[in-house]
């Protein structure tokens, strides 16, 4: 007598198990997904991820839409005491507000948190504690859509306390310890003008972070044409070190001699600008060597939040 068949290994359709076999599908989907773009329709997206993900010290003054309000002196920043969202000064000038990238804790969406800082600063009292009421108005509402930031990097945080103000005591400590974190930065300005290049000296090495607005596939394929053609490189003293995901934009990296000063990379950062345009204006299928480079660079890809 014949054995049984036996019956599907898989979950019966409707079942508990086949709904949780979904979930999970859905969830591993989403975690290998691209982030979104929390800053996207901004023409400062790339220094906004920038300043968010790795820039240490830096401030830069808001271009504001009509706030409804008399104050529009607010300025981004990299980080504030304590990590808040925001905080409101006296200042020479009157009331100046301050909101930043880095916060502890961020928030879930960091684009509705952002615009919820601005809206508060542009209101508070000085010497407020934070404290959002909640805001209906999106970045593009309350940021100059088309604005690009004037970005000043500086050597340490003093700039957290205004002018012949005396620092307290009690963050005395930790405004040392922060000043003590800090790596010289610049950012540097491609012929182009696409993207934010920003260039740290990190000790042994120094690095290039190129923060770029294209799509990943559209870049990964442009990289991959560099790579294949020998042009992934800004000169001599420099590699292609990988790239990685932050807040849906690909970044690449490049590790450099640090016996250069950031300015003396201008002629191979704009020689790469030059070759990476045009990889980018191709449209082809990539050859067996491109697809191969691609596999390659791909490889060392990680992603950040």
């Amino acid at each position: 007598m014949g054995k049984k068949s036996k019956r599907g290994s898989g979950p019966r359709p409707g079942s508990n198990r086949a709904e949780r076999v979904a979930a999970r599908k859905e969830r591993q989907a989403a975690a290998m997904a691209p982030p979104p773009r929390p800053f996207a329709g901004l023409a400062a997206e790339c220094d906004l991820v920038a300043l968010r993900s790795f820039v240490a010290s830096a401030t830069a003054r808001l271009d504001l839409v009509e706030s409804g309000t008399d104050r529009n002196d607010v300025s981004l920043a990299t980080i504030l005491p304590g990590a808040v969202p925001a905080l409101v000064r006296d200042v020479d000038g009157g009331p100046e507000g301050l909101v930043a990238m880095q916060t502890d804790p961020e928030p879930e969406d960091l684009a509705a948190g952002l615009a919820e800082a601005i809206d508060w600063a542009t209101r508070a009292a000085p010497g407020a504690d934070y404290a959002p009421a909640g805001t209906d108005k999106t970045l593009a509402e309350l940021i100059a859509p088309d604005s690009a930031f004037d970005i000043v990097v500086h050597d340490d945080f003093s700039w957290w306390f205004p002018p012949g103000t005396d620092v307290p005591a009690e963050i005395a400590d930790m405004l040392q310890r922060a000043n003590d974190s800090i790596m010289p930065t610049a950012r540097l300005t491609p012929k182009s003008g696409v993207g934010a290049p920003w260039w740290v000296d990190a000790g042994e090495r120094a690095h290039l972070r190129w923060v770029r607005p294209e799509s990943e596939d559209d870049l990964m394929n442009a990289l991959a044409r560099l790579h294949a053609a020998g042009h992934l490189t800004l000169g001599e003293g420099s590699r292609f070190a990988g790239s990685f995901r932050t807040h849906g934009l690909l970044v690449p990296v490049f590790d450099l001699d640090n016996e250069l000063h950031h300015e003396e990379w201008s002629d191979g950062l704009n020689q790469f600008d030059e070759w990476l345009t045009e990889a980018l204006e191709q449209t082809g299928d990539l050859s067996t060597a491109e697809l191969r480079s691609r596999d390659g660079i791909r490889g060392r890809q990680v992603t950040l939040r």
